[in-house]
């Protein structure tokens, strides 16, 4: 058990993939995240090795913009076939260990909805918590509804994130309003403009010019946020109307202006996650076709203080 270091960063993804292969996770993502992470969070990256080898890691810190503190996060991934040999248990303990250090009160993890995964979690007093399913859409077959089908309403016009790039804050005023309308166990308060830029807009996976968003009258009003990871797959990170344009199809129509986009540029698979009660969402992207990909629970420990 170590740190990680930025040769591990081949071997850490290859981890994630194994264990959550619709993420969009790429060694630059995986060395970006650990250099980039806001001081305030406390991230710490730790690695297993066994024989030599990279099997594993666990990536931890602290819900720094939540307002009800000490919330924290551990999210741990072992190679499918080094599972079963204590790699998994051994990081667990360590980022348990690392975040009662900081004082942390509550722990949360994410698990798949499987036999092995949920046992591990529940048997190391994890109790479970809300779900968040991983939707799959082939964009090789996909029949995405024509762009041009009745044309855009009166006022309304797609851009992408591009557009926006000598003043994304804009977009930083929409994200950050949906943000915090968005369901989930841990109530996120929007990041300064700067932790943002340097967050979210920097993010290396963010593709900008697949990344569609709905302007009405000069104002951005809804968007869909698009991540690649060059290998053809394709998440959408976000996507959100601002609560003055909700009710008029807005962010339907920037997630199929992106899918569109992301289909020309040569992605094959597009995947998204919602919040098992976020009904908006889930309607939506059945309705563009979407297919149920996994299930996955957020796991919860409260550390004794």
């Amino acid at each position: 058990m170590r740190d990680f270091r930025a040769t591990d960063a081949e071997a850490v993804a290859a981890a994630r993939r194994s264990a959550f292969p619709y993420l969009v996770t790429t060694p630059r993502t995986v060395v970006w995240q650990s250099d980039n992470a806001p001081v305030e969070q406390h991230y710490r990256l730790l690695v297993a090795e066994a024989d030599g080898q990279v099997v594993g890691s666990s990536e931890m810190g602290v819900f720094h913009d939540s307002d009800e503190p000490g919330l924290a996060f551990a999210n741990t991934s072992v190679i499918a076939g080094a599972r079963g040999r204590g790699a998994g248990s051994a990081l667990v303990t360590a980022a348990e260990e690392y975040l009662s250090g900081l004082g942390t009160a509550k722990i949360f993890v994410w698990t798949l909805d499987e036999p092995s995964s949920v046992t591990f979690a529940e048997r190391r007093g994890y109790r479970r918590s809300r779900s968040s399913r991983v939707q799959r859409l082939d964009l090789t077959a996909a029949a995405l509804p024509p762009l041009s089908a009745g044309g855009l309403p009166d006022g309304v016009e797609l851009r992408t994130a591009a557009d926006f790039a000598d003043d994304p804050r804009p977009l930083y005023e929409a994200d950050a309003e949906c943000t915090v309308d968005e369901p989930g166990d841990v109530d996120m308060a929007a990041p300064p403009y700067a932790e943002w830029l340097a967050r979210y807009w920097e993010h290396p996976a963010l593709d900008r010019e697949l990344t569609s968003v709905a302007v009405v009258d000069g104002a951005v009003a809804a968007f869909s946020v698009a991540h690649t990871d060059g290998r053809g797959r394709y998440w959408s990170g976000m996507t959100g109307t601002r609560r003055a344009f909700r009710g008029r199809g807005l962010a339907k129509l920037a997630k199929n202006d992106s899918l569109h986009r992301a289909r020309s540029a040569g992605c094959r698979e597009a995947f998204t996650g919602n919040d098992g009660d976020n009904g908006p969402m889930l309607a939506v992207n059945k309705w563009f076709g979407y297919e149920l990909a996994a299930t996955e629970w957020r796991y919860v420990r409260e550390l004794s203080t």
